[in-house]
């Protein structure tokens, strides 16, 4: 079953957040665009990669009004020894949530049971808590913040212009579409 357009499920769990541990749950996410950003492991290869390039594009998506939150299973003390073990890592602002339990993974349905880990897995949702976009990859393929903030761009717009749709390869300022009859077969 797919988790697109459905609300965000229940969840409490601890975070690293600016040298510091917090608590965190779904009424922390709501009213804002937020992104999860899940991904198999600490200390491991393709992960510091991708949460780095998120880093790189942080201030950007909070000018979008987006927040971010990268999910694994390790804990929340993890995160922190790879904070303040690595370069990349440590660039980090957003907040880093341990999922141990495996609530918020089984909640977003990318958990991999049989070794406890998330499947790279990226969630646009909206202030409302409604996913608006999934994106899974398979381990070995590396995710790209630009991509995703395309994506991001392209929710938000939709979702502040209602009879509106971003067609393929859309960037912000470049004509949408208004569904209609007049379009069937033409495009």
């Amino acid at each position: 079953m797919s988790v697109i357009n459905t609300t965000i499920k229940p969840f409490k769990a601890s975070a690293f957040k600016n040298g510091k541990f917090i608590d965190i749950t779904e009424k922390d996410v709501l009213g804002k665009w937020a992104v999860f950003f899940f991904y198999p492991a600490d200390f491991t290869f393709v992960c510091p990669t991708e949460l780095g390039d998120v880093a790189d594009h942080y201030a950007e998506l909070q000018k979008l009004g987006v927040e971010v939150f990268s999910v694994s299973t390790d804990t929340h003390f993890v995160h922190k020894a790879w904070h303040d073990a690595s370069d990349t890592i440590a660039k980090i602002q957003y907040t880093m949530i341990g999922d141990p339990t495996w609530e918020i993974s089984n909640n977003f349905e990318v958990l991999r049971a049989d070794q406890g880990l998330a499947n790279r897995g990226t969630f646009i949702i909206d202030p409302q808590g409604v996913i608006q976009s999934v994106e899974i990859t398979a381990e070995g393929i590396g995710r790209n913040a630009e991509e995703m903030m395309r994506k991001i761009k392209a929710a938000q717009y939709v979702a502040s212009h209602p009879g509106e749709v971003c067609p393929a390869k859309w960037e912000e300022g470049a004509k949408t579409l208004a569904p209609s009859l007049d379009l069937v077969g033409k495009i």
